[in-house]
């Protein structure tokens, strides 16, 4: 996907581009392309950009270790606002609360793949269970017979520290 210069969306129909998304993204590992549809629309003072896609990735269960397929699906919209960024005059800068939200210059550009890269990342879950009924690794409190050998100095620590 190409990066869209802002002030060519006013020359849009309806102020309005709209993508159709079939493709990996780039740092993205998905399975199948990413699919769905992508719009942006120019309103003035803020870009109105909204996206409905999916995609398979394969994840790695938290409890059980396994690996499992799953679709991520995203159905979002964001409101961009379009202002030049003012001057950073020092690092230790106190920020306002108006100024944590996205802005870009209105000369610019957007670049959806970019953007729906971030949004996908949004939507792979924190917690990451294969199946409700995912027990997890078995852990066994039966110790091994044999200790190894190597380790006979930190058992021998360990039974003094005990008693």
């Amino acid at each position: 996907m190409r990066a869209i210069h802002i002030p060519q969306i006013l020359n849009a129909p309806d102020k309005t581009i709209s993508i159709d998304v079939a493709e990996h993204l780039l740092d993205l590992e998905t399975l199948t392309p990413v699919k769905g549809e992508l719009s942006v629309r120019h309103r003035g003072t803020f870009l109105e950009v909204s996206a409905t896609a999916n995609a398979i990735m394969t994840l790695e269960c938290d409890r059980c270790l396994q690996s499992y397929n799953t679709r991520i699906q995203i159905d979002t919209s964001e409101i961009l606002w379009l202002e030049e960024p003012a001057p950073v005059e020092s690092s230790q800068e106190e920020v306002e609360l108006e100024d944590l939200v996205e802005s870009l210059p209105p000369q610019g550009y957007f670049k959806p793949d970019e953007w729906l890269y971030e949004q996908m990342c949004l939507a792979i879950p924190q917690k990451q269970i294969c199946t409700a009924e995912c027990k997890g690794i078995e852990i066994t409190n039966n110790p091994p017979a044999k200790i190894d050998d190597r380790w006979a100095a930190l058992s021998m620590l360990r039974q003094q520290l005990s008693e």
